[in-house]
């Protein structure tokens, strides 16, 4: 399968990009980034491109793929309601736009966040302009759109927010993560099973909406289907 990464220069984005990179099942990665991801394999074409609203000059990179895996995101914090979804809504629901018109029979994966108010009408500022964008890409017509809403992600392989706040959080929450993840399992995932879950959903799956839970789950499907291969 040929994949379209977008935000693989940022912890979730570059876990995912790795994941493709070691799976079989995908033969092809495009990369979309404004800066150097520094991820070199032979499966891996990385296009730079700064302006992510005027998409029509790389246009050419979406045609004829299967998935586009969105990884893309920014923190909410400090922004207005405004600012957040022109980088949120807008970004996202126009980069989907332009991917639909060049693989209209693909597939659009999303990285949301737990606690997105899918009614758009709560007190949460962030929630709401997730739970607007993930109904504007679950109403286009790809083949199937999956929104991922993983709470907490361990970050593993060397992965890591390019934000330094949320680095040292991540930093000194994974001290503990032994314990949350025995305490809550089904509340905490990790950069590795993020990846793997977007290349199993490739293969279909029940839900549109998926927890920490089903991330994992998704994840042990796909290290299930490596190992049948590999025997």
């Amino acid at each position: 399968m040929k994949v379209v990464i977008s935000g693989s220069t940022g912890m979730v984005g570059k876990g995912v990009a790795l994941e493709c990179i070691d799976d079989p099942l995908i033969t092809d990665i495009v990369l979309i980034n404004r800066s150097p991801s520094l991820i070199e394999d032979p499966k891996v074409t990385e296009v730079l491109h700064q302006d992510f609203f005027n998409l029509n000059a790389i246009k050419s990179h979406f045609a004829d793929m299967d998935a586009c895996l969105f990884c893309m995101g920014v923190s909410s914090a400090g922004m207005s309601e405004k600012d957040y979804g022109n980088l949120t809504y807008d970004l996202t629901t126009y980069f989907a736009q332009i991917f639909l018109e060049a693989s209209p029979k693909s597939i659009f994966t999303y990285v949301s966040g737990e606690g997105t108010d899918s009614s758009e009408n709560g007190r949460s500022m962030w929630a709401r302009v997730k739970g607007r964008t993930e109904n504007a890409i679950m109403d286009m017509d790809f083949s199937q759109v999956y929104v991922m809403r993983p709470g907490y992600i361990h970050p593993m392989r060397g992965v890591r927010s390019r934000t330094k706040l949320y680095a040292l959080l991540y930093d000194l929450f994974g001290l503990f993560y032994p314990l949350i993840k025995r305490l809550a399992p089904n509340k905490v995932t990790t950069s590795v099973n993020l990846g793997l879950a977007n290349i199993e959903l490739l293969n279909g799956y029940n839900k549109r909406v998926l927890h920490a839970e089903e991330i994992n789950d998704l994840a042990e499907r796909n290290l299930l289907r490596r190992s049948k291969r590999a025997t």
